[in-house]
């Protein structure tokens, strides 16, 4: 007898906590007909990516070089004028980034002193000397990696590049007589200048070995392209050149590695992943329909039942998290939900909210704290994201002393809901 009231009781407990929720499961639950799989396309392109702060460059190099300009041409002071080739030493220090495996910049400084020969009447052989810098933005393109495929330990590479920039040549002077050369360009004084500002553009090829992850070697011919008044004299053809060899060593900063992605790749995990929602969409709409309808069903005829309040009753409601988790998961965030509403149509049923831990994880202080953190969360998210009262809440740890599934360890990751 004492154990069917006590079921009795039970029953009426539960039937309170039920009816009012699920008689409106369709507001509860929003559960969707399953559909069909989502369409995905791709374009099967690997996409390649890395840090801001990997595949950076500096380059120091040095090597020759010859201006192209105008040549002396007939007899200045009863001698021949001498056209000579003039190959003098250039340095070279440069800073860059690939920004892709195909692609990458570079900020490059060239510099030297300068021989060519200028038709001057100060000088049998024309001879003039100059000193230059030259400051260029390249954009550099690897043309391996983009014809034979993204290889970041080729031992060979072959770089064209292309770039603008600006030249400064000063002190320009005629090697024997010491005086400027160019008699036709003239400074606002009507001086004869010895010096030019010119904007050239750049082009050239580089050849680069590998010789460790960080370290390269580079030979590089290039060829810079001015106006006429580049040199100091403004005459005969109107673009002049400097035409240099360089060679030297890329020091790499950051490696040269790129991660690598491909949308396709993925194709049949979302397909997959999509199957999955679609499942579960018609198991929760399932579920609802059959809740429902047990709800709906004739109700037992309990006889001389009495009215009684049902303190520290477990309610049906619970939330489950991850092994050494207090976040809530998206899944059991309906669990949450459906407490709140179950408080708002109770305003005066007070919860407790007690949290535990499995034993077969942590010991048994770390277990502790762990369940309060748990039960805390749950208690934050009724308050904050649904807007009960917290005085109607008190805050549980079991921590693993009190294992509410003993037979299934996995199942005491928990927070349940008991009326106070």
């Amino acid at each position: 007898m004492k154990s069917h009231v006590s079921n009795s009781l039970l029953a009426v407990c539960a039937a309170a906590f039920i009816a009012p929720s699920v008689a409106n499961a369709q507001d509860v639950v929003v559960a969707e007909e399953a559909s069909t799989v989502t369409e995905f396309s791709c374009d099967n392109k690997d996409r390649y990516t890395s840090s801001w702060r990997d595949n950076w460059f500096i380059q120091i190099g040095a090597g020759v070089n010859q201006p192209v300009v105008e040549r002396g041409v007939g007899i200045t002071n009863g001698k021949p004028i001498v056209n000579k080739k003039i190959i003098t030493t250039e340095y070279n220090v440069g800073v860059g980034r690939w920004m892709t495996p195909f692609l990458g910049f570079r900020l490059n400084a060239l510099g030297g002193v300068l021989h060519w020969d200028n038709p001057t009447p100060l000088a049998t052989d024309g001879r003039t000397t100059a000193n230059h810098v030259n400051l260029n933005l390249e954009l550099m393109w690897d043309m391996c990696n983009s014809i034979a495929g993204v290889n970041s330990n080729r031992p060979f590479s072959v770089i064209p590049f292309v770039g603008v920039g600006g030249d400064y040549m000063w002190n320009m002077k005629s090697r024997l007589g010491g005086a400027p050369v160019a008699s036709n360009i003239l400074d606002t004084q009507d001086n004869i200048k010895s010096n030019s500002w010119t904007l050239p553009v750049s082009a050239g090829i580089q050849f680069r070995v590998r010789l460790c992850e960080y370290v390269d070697f580079f030979a590089e011919a290039r060829a810079a392209f001015y106006g006429d008044n580049w040199n100091g004299c403004a005459y005969g053809e109107p673009i002049e050149a400097n035409v240099s060899a360089l060679g030297g060593f890329n020091f790499n900063i950051g490696g040269r590695e790129w991660g690598k992605y491909n949308e396709c790749y993925s194709a049949s995990e979302i397909a997959a992943l999509n199957g999955q929602v679609n499942n579960l969409r018609a198991e929760l709409l399932a579920a609802n329909q059959a809740l429902a309808a047990a709800v709906t069903a004739e109700a037992p005829v309990v006889t001389n039942a009495v009215e009684v309040d049902c303190p520290d009753q477990p309610l049906l409601a619970t939330v489950r998290f991850k092994i050494n988790s207090s976040d809530i998961q998206p899944q059991e965030e309906v669990n949450v939900y459906n407490m709140a509403q179950y408080l708002k149509d109770n305003p005066d049923v007070n919860i407790s909210v007690v949290g535990f831990a499995d034993k077969d994880t942590g010991s048994a202080e770390y277990n502790q704290a762990l369940s309060v953190r748990r039960a805390q969360a749950v208690a934050d998210s009724l308050v904050k994201k649904y807007g009960v009262a917290s005085n109607r809440i008190e805050v549980k740890g079991e921590g693993s002393s009190e294992q509410p599934y003993p037979a299934n360890n996995d199942w005491n990751r928990i927070v349940i809901f008991v009326n106070k």
